[in-house]
């Protein structure tokens, strides 16, 4: 029966475990995942955009920079035409010298030359052979008579060198003259190519069939398409962003832009890892929140979760032993009950016996003084018989009077008590259990104690309760000799009422001693204390006005103090 208990009870632990652990568990978790995931969510986005931003920024500030090359050299182009004549242009000295302030002005000139209306280079400037060349049917040539000037796109042309060239008609009476400069590609390309984002960053400029027009670090070269998969045709307003992958699959980031000075495409992409290298980082560090917040949390949830499934337990515990204790005490009261009304059946008795022994005296005293009552051995042996059963008759009756007074008052009646002349009396209703448990009681009391204002039968009631636990622990250490329980009466440097009782037994833990008046605690096994003794005790002497203090080491013994304030 009591196996199949046990494994009710851990069965129900096990439940009410599980129950409140998947609770300590869950209740924080959901909350800490949804703040962590809420937050990452909305860090991640700040993040792309962030970096798409980036890159807007930078497309836009690196077009305006190409745009304002561009603006600079057509306006460097513009002020010689309208700062020399056609014939200090067309003389190859004079040309030399504007050319020379060119250079100095931007390295980015690779040669210089002036075409008549026919379209022959008359005058040039430059490290090929190009003055007397016609170029009266080349696209940049028809396209700078339409439009009054024009940028080309990169092409070979005599030189078989890629270059561009920009160049602006010049009006001469009516003839159109044409001054062109070509731009130094590797400069352009370096210009362009300098944008730098992380470690993978690049720009790079196409035209509209999407033929590159300066180099691209990660493979590109000048005059070849753009093999990666973006529209180049489709002409749009500022920058558009987005995420593609290249031949190989490599994802990347990228920026669009069209130019306004020239129908070229600038192109600023980043690899996408790359690009989303500190997103990264925070992925890393929102895992390891994630696993550190839940590990914290189960760890907290078992840690806790124990503690609660003990606490419960001790409680459980503590409750099965307080019902125990008060079925003792219920039991104790109405033995109580029993006890008095036994002493009330044994006390009658007891008056006929001692009537019927105070007539027999009697008769006896009256044959003594007629001389009717022999002198014999048998007849002193039977007055002897006569007497002893006085005595015994005496000592009967103080124990009913003692358990009848103990028992019978109820109501609290406050009276001058002298703790000198009481504790005598509670000393000997126990003297008798002291002799056979071999325990040796002491008393010592000064004369000039107060007297104490209390209920005679609740001082007796703490007294008792002191003593036979003083016994109790006196016979724990030494068995059935060695004890010794000692009561002293006296006064303290107030002028208060002290009395004490020490025992040598085994002393009380300091753990203990912190309980040793709560209700219901006790250090006997179960049935033999009930745990309201000292409780009950500290009760009557604080209502008194009283203290009562424990001095304990344990295996040396204890001493238990009370001091009352004396009678007004």
């Amino acid at each position: 029966m009591g196996g199949e208990m046990t494994n009710k009870n851990e069965n129900h632990y096990r439940a009410l475990k599980n129950k409140i652990l998947a609770a300590m568990i869950v209740a924080p978790a959901i909350p800490f995942l949804l703040v962590v995931a809420v937050g990452f969510y909305y860090f991640t986005a700040s993040i792309e955009r962030e970096t798409f931003a980036r890159m807007v920024r930078i497309a836009e500030d690196h077009r305006q920079a190409i745009e304002m090359f561009l603006t600079e050299r057509r306006g460097d182009l513009t002020i010689i035409a309208n700062s020399f004549s056609i014939a200090q242009m067309n003389n190859p000295e004079e040309l030399r010298n504007i050319f020379d302030t060119l250079r100095q002005n931007s390295p980015a000139y690779t040669d210089l030359g002036l075409f008549n209306p026919e379209g022959v280079q008359t005058a040039y400037v430059g490290p090929y052979r190009l003055a007397g060349k016609q170029y009266k049917d080349a696209p940049w040539y028809k396209g700078v008579l339409g439009n009054g000037y024009y940028i080309s796109d990169v092409f070979l042309g005599y030189r078989k060198s890629p270059h561009f060239i920009i160049a602006i008609a010049i009006q001469d009476g009516d003839q159109i003259w044409v001054l062109r400069a070509t731009i130094d590609t590797v400069f352009f390309s370096d210009m362009v190519e300098k944008v730098r984002m992380g470690k993978t960053g690049e720009a790079y400029l196409v035209n509209a069939q999407g033929v590159f027009q300066t180099q691209r670090r990660s493979g590109g070269e000048l005059l070849r398409a753009d093999p990666e998969p973006i529209a180049h045709s489709e002409r749009f307003e500022g920058v558009r962003t987005f995420a593609a992958d290249d031949k190989s699959g490599d994802a990347y980031l990228y920026g669009a832009t069209w130019l306004s000075e020239k129908d070229w495409q600038l192109i600023v992409r980043q690899e996408k890892a790359d690009a989303f290298r500190d997103l990264r980082t925070a992925w890393l560090l929102a895992a390891l929140i994630l696993v550190l917040g839940v590990a914290g949390i189960v760890s907290m949830g078992f840690y806790l979760t124990g503690k609660i499934i003990a606490r419960l337990s001790r409680i459980d515990s503590e409750k099965s032993q307080l019902n125990q204790q008060l079925i003792v005490a219920s039991r104790l009261a109405e033995i109580g009950e029993m006890s008095a009304g036994f002493a009330h059946e044994i006390n009658n008795p007891l008056q006929i016996i001692r009537s019927e022994q105070t007539l027999i005296s009697v008769i006896l005293d009256d044959m003594r003084q007629a001389g009717t009552l022999p002198q014999t051995p048998d007849t002193a042996e039977l007055l002897d018989s006569v007497q002893q059963i006085k005595l015994q008759i005496d000592r009967c009756g103080n124990i009913t009077q003692s358990i009848l007074k103990f028992a019978r008052q109820k109501d609290v009646t406050p009276q001058e008590l002298s703790l000198s002349q009481l504790t005598p009396e509670i000393v000997a209703m126990v003297r008798k259990k002291a002799q056979v448990n071999g325990v040796e009681l002491a008393i010592s009391s000064d004369p000039a104690t107060p007297k104490v204002q209390g209920d005679a039968s609740q001082v007796q009631q703490v007294l008792l309760n002191l003593i036979n636990n003083a016994m109790d622990a006196a016979i724990a250490r030494h068995g059935a000799s060695g004890g010794r329980v000692e009561l002293r009466v006296g006064v303290d440097g107030e002028g208060q009422a002290r009395l004490s009782v020490s025992d040598n037994g085994v002393g009380i833990s300091e753990e203990n001693l912190r309980r040793i008046f709560t209700p219901f605690f006790t250090t006997k096994p179960v049935g033999q204390g009930t745990g309201l003794g000292l409780s009950v005790c500290f009760g009557i002497i604080d209502a008194m006005g009283g203290t009562i203090d424990v001095a304990s080491q344990v295996g040396q013994g204890s001493t238990f103090t009370i001091t009352l304030p004396a009678a007004a």
